[in-house]
Formats: structure tokens, C-alpha cells, sequence
């Protein structure tokens, strides 16, 4: 295959496609912003479902490395009341579909898969244009810029890519979540650590939910969920500790080993505002260039994001090592079946929002989690 291809973003999804393509026996250069794999933090625990994420990771030839990588006991989930009391209980008995692993570690695997050189670190990207005949340029915050024959957009929820096809940018939904960490939590933190339990936590009511996971290593991970609009969140400088407490006072009265996730943390709380992209977000084709992942496709939480970006990444790779020499049948067969997929993924993903965040929960999100036991 003589033409170059090139993807913006070392995430989980341009590294799958990456790493699929070479199985191929395909080159790509990938391009990321961060000055090398270890610049920041990856994130907490992913569930890999067995219907997109691990046929992706198939596809990949990696699912039994993943399978290594897994940590036992993770798919347990605990609901309760902001008084502590126990909704569900539901341990992890080994049958689950939905293993979790820690992103971070995934995200290794895959780099780790790749030859030597693939991805290209330290490389903004401050804009890109057409450059004609199916080619388009990319440019760099170092100065430097390169001309690509495919270009694949793996860059995000905020892609540099995407402009080159919509005009569509992300808009926030209404919720923030407060992200924190309690370290060696069964030492230091053991009421908290007993209410997550050896899985998930989640605590909804209305507008609000304190949810946390139990990562390797004795580590609490925690989302609080706030729906308020951006201008209270911009009012809270997080590096002061009274930021701590206005957060924690939205939950004045509920357990303290549910507010401990809050007023414990180990680390500055990080906010992360949610933003989701039109649930019909699509593209008119066009020569040389397409999107994956949030890129494509941003939605509200619901545990399948990392797994829809795996699953674009294999079928994209699929459907260009299939047609090596006519990549504009390649696009137009991946983007039609992406289209049709995705905006099915982001109108559940805006439910299931809806369910565990709306006003009829928690029992709206009692009821989703018993119709996906019955379908699993």
C-alpha cells in the first residue's frame, strides 16, 4: 500500500487502528500531543464488553494479553441511598461479559504492540487544511507540519480534525463530574473503602451521585456528579481546600463514608465537565480524511466510549486492509456502518444518562442495571 497514513491521537483508538493495520501489514505514524506515554495519567477502569471492545482487541490480535491484564473481583457493583443503606448488591461471581481493566494499562499493551517509532510524541496540532487531491496538511505548535495521504481523526472530543468535516462542536450537557482519588484505602480510608466495596459504588439521586471504583493497588477512583451549569464550577478554584468543602456541601447529610470520597482525596480534584456531540452527528464524504472515536461520535458516559472507539479502530482497519487501493470505498463503507451505529450508541447513552442521573433515580438506574443482568 503506497499511500502514507497518518493518525492524530495515541489514544485507545488510534493506537488500536494502528496496531490492526500493522497486523495488516500496513504502516501508519500516529501523532500525539503529550511529550511521551508517561506525561499524565490515563484514567481509571474500563470495562471491555464482549460484543465491540474485545472483538476490537481480537481484531488486534491482543485479547489474551487483555485477558492479563484484568483485574478478578472488579465487576462487582454496590447502589446505595445517600444514607449508606444497601440498594444492590451484586458481587463478582466470575460469570460477567464485562471485564475490567485499568486504561492506563490497556493503553501499554497496545504501545507495546507497535513497532518502534510509530507514534510520534510531543506533536500539537495547531491546525490542519486541505491540501487537494484527497491530501491534507497538518500543522504542529513546534512550527513543523506534514502533508498526509489518509488522515484519521483519533483526536478526541475537542478534534482538530473534525473541522475538516462538521462544523459540529460539543456541547455540555448539564453535569460535571469531580474526579478524586483515595490512596491505600483499606488502610487509611477503611469506611470508604467498605462502602465501594471490591467493585463499583454508585450513590444517585437526582441531579447529583457520588460513584467510585476499586482500581489495583488499595486505590479508590471517584466521580461526583454535580448537575450545575458551568459558571458555578468556574467560581471554584480547585488547588483550595474550601473548593473541597462546596463541593462536599451539595451532599450535606449523606453517610460520611460516601462524603469521605469527596473530603479525603489524595490528590487536587480535577473537574471534567461533560460534553456530548449532536446524537446525529455525521459527514458528507470527504476525499482523504475521517474521524473514530469521540472524535466522531462524543456521547454521554455510559461504559461504552473506549469501547466504541476500539470498535472503530478494527473495522477501519478491517475495511482499508479489504480495500488497500481504493481507500475512498474503504471511508464511505466504514462511515456509513459508523453512522448507523454510533448515533444508536449516543440516543442509549443519553437514556442511560438519563437513568442514572435523571429525576427518577436511583430507581430508573435499579431498573437499567436489572434489564442488563436479564440480557446478559
Amino acid at each position: 500500500m503506497s499511500t502514507p497514513i497518518t493518525i492524530i491521537g495515541a489514544g485507545l483508538g488510534g493506537l488500536t487502528l494502528a496496531r490492526v493495520l500493522h497486523v495488516h501489514g500496513i504502516a501508519a505514524t500516529v501523532y500525539e500531543a503529550d511529550p511521551s506515554s508517561a506525561a499524565r495519567t490515563q484514567g481509571g477502569m474500563l470495562d471491555i464488553h464482549e460484543h465491540n471492545g474485545q472483538p476490537a482487541l481480537a481484531a488486534a490480535g491482543l485479547l489474551e494479553q487483555f485477558r492479563d491484564l484484568v483485574l478478578e473481583g472488579r465487576e462487582a457493583l454496590r447502589v446505595l441511598t445517600p444514607d449508606g443503606t444497601v440498594l444492590l448488591d451484586e458481587p463478582d461471581d466470575g460469570t460477567g461479559t464485562r471485564p475490567e481493566v485499568q486504561r492506563g494499562d490497556l493503553r501499554r499493551l497496545l504501545l507495546d504492540s507497535l513497532p518502534e517509532g510509530t507514534v510520534r510524541w510531543g506533536h500539537k496540532v495547531t491546525g490542519v487544511r486541505a491540501a487537494g487531491q484527497g491530501r491534507h496538511e497538518v500543522r504542529f505548535a513546534d512550527g513543523s507540519s506534514i502533508l498526509t495521504g489518509l488522515l484519521v481523526g483519533a483526536d478526541g472530543a475537542w478534534s482538530r480534525v473534525r473541522s475538516l468535516l462538521s462544523a459540529a462542536t460539543p456541547e455540555y450537557i448539564g453535569t460535571t463530574f469531580v474526579e478524586t482519588y483515595l490512596f491505600d484505602a483499606d488502610t487509611r480510608h477503611p469506611a470508604a473503602a467498605a462502602a465501594v466495596g471490591d467493585g463499583a459504588l454508585m450513590a444517585p439521586v437526582p441531579g447529583k451521585s457520588i460513584q467510585a471504583h476499586r482500581e489495583s493497588g488499595g486505590t479508590l477512583h471517584a466521580y461526583v456528579a454535580l448537575a450545575k451549569a458551568q459558571e458555578w464550577f468556574a467560581e471554584i478554584d480547585v488547588t483550595d481546600p474550601a473548593a473541597t468543602e462546596r463541593i462536599a456541601s451539595q451532599f450535606h447529610g449523606w453517610a460520611p463514608e460516601l462524603t469521605a470520597l469527596i473530603t479525603d482525596s489524595d490528590t487536587t480534584p480535577v473537574l471534567r465537565p461533560l460534553f456530548a456531540l449532536p446524537i446525529e452527528h455525521r459527514w458528507a464524504r470527504v476525499a482523504g480524511v475521517t474521524l473514530l472515536g469521540d472524535a466522531a461520535h462524543l456521547s454521554p458516559p455510559n461504559g461504552e466510549g473506549a469501547n466504541l472507539a476500539l470498535y472503530d479502530a478494527a473495522e477501519l482497519g478491517r475495511v482499508i486492509a479489504e480495500h488497500p487501493e481504493d481507500l475512498d470505498a474503504a471511508l464511505d463503507i466504514y462511515e456509513q456502518a459508523l453512522f448507523t451505529r454510533s448515533a444508536e450508541e449516543a440516543l442509549e447513552a443519553a437514556r442511560d444518562f438519563e437513568r442514572c442521573f435523571g429525576e427518577n433515580t436511583p430507581r430508573s438506574l435499579l431498573g437499567l442495571l436489572t434489564a442488563a443482568e436479564q440480557t446478559a
